[in-house]
């Protein structure tokens, strides 16, 4: 496997990244939901895809139903036809897990300065009362 196949929201996790290293062409990915396996920038996104591609790997997705279709045996047109949307459908779930994932930052980042801006400590603090140990 590629050595820029870095982890987190960068590209991928270690573990996929040795799942992917162990898979052999027609293999199965199955997974919850595309934001699971991407929240990557367009271009790590397509670095990630082209891997996937080249292992001949198919990745399932509970969310996106036109994936589940892949692995059942059908004619030649149909799997071409179902490849062809389920690729663009996978593509777009990507992109919107990256949007999600950069809004999520972006307004973490502004809660986080208006506290600041309000002298407010950011960190969350829990403390116990020993009375509801008891």
């Amino acid at each position: 496997m590629e050595s820029g196949l870095r982890s987190s929201s960068h590209l991928i996790q270690p573990e996929q990244l040795r799942l992917i290293a162990d898979s052999c062409p027609g293999d199965v990915l199955l997974i919850e939901q595309v934001d699971r396996l991407s929240r990557l920038t367009s271009s790590d996104w397509q670095r990630l895809r082209s891997e996937l591609d080249a292992r001949q790997i198919c990745v399932v997705a509970l969310d996106l139903p036109t994936s589940w279709m892949l692995t059942a045996p059908a004619d030649d047109f149909t799997a071409r036809m179902f490849g062809a949307v389920n690729s663009m459908m996978l593509d777009v779930l990507a992109a919107v897990a990256r949007k999600d994932y950069e809004d999520r930052r972006r307004r973490q980042a502004q809660g986080q300065a208006k506290a600041n801006a309000a002298g407010n400590d950011t960190c969350a603090r829990v403390t116990l009362d020993d009375r509801i140990l008891t």
